[in-house]
């Protein structure tokens, strides 16, 4: 299971604004390029994402929906593969802290064949990728607006 956690210099809000924009996840997702939401309900439960990932030479479409939507508190989504026969979980928690954000991130396999595969090798990786991703999500959110 990867659980990261940043510390972001700027109030909830201003993450939560960031988490609306779905054309944004782009920026700060590792890997992803070209979100785009579905349609005007992201990010209510149900709506999603489409976006391109890529890995190397190689390049994938991805969908993302959203399964637990509770501003300003939590983001939880499922990143799906495979047409939906492989997904996991990303939860996206969203707290005050003084004057900053913590913002904590677990994403861990769902369904399909990420249990397989899943070991201490992976979990080390996902766990350099969500820094990765902490910190251009932080980058992001202390812009100027």
């Amino acid at each position: 299971m990867a659980v990261q956690h940043r510390l972001v210099r700027c109030r909830p809000e201003r993450v939560w604004e960031v988490l609306r924009d779905g054309s944004s996840y782009a920026t700060w997702v590792v890997g992803t390029y070209a979100s785009q939401p579905e349609d005007d309900r992201w990010p209510e439960v149900g709506s999603a994402l489409r976006y391109r990932l890529r890995l190397g030479p190689f390049s994938y479409r991805g969908r993302t929906v959203v399964r637990v939507h509770e501003p300003p508190d939590r983001l939880e989504m499922e990143a799906m593969a495979g047409g939906g026969a492989a997904g996991a979980r990303i939860a996206i928690e969203v707290r005050p802290w003084g004057a900053d954000t913590l913002v904590i991130l677990d994403e861990h396999p769902l369904r399909g064949r990420g249990w397989t595969f899943h070991n201490a090798a992976i979990d080390a990786l996902a766990q350099l990728r969500h820094r990765l991703l902490l910190a251009r999500l932080a980058r992001t959110c202390e812009e100027p607006a």
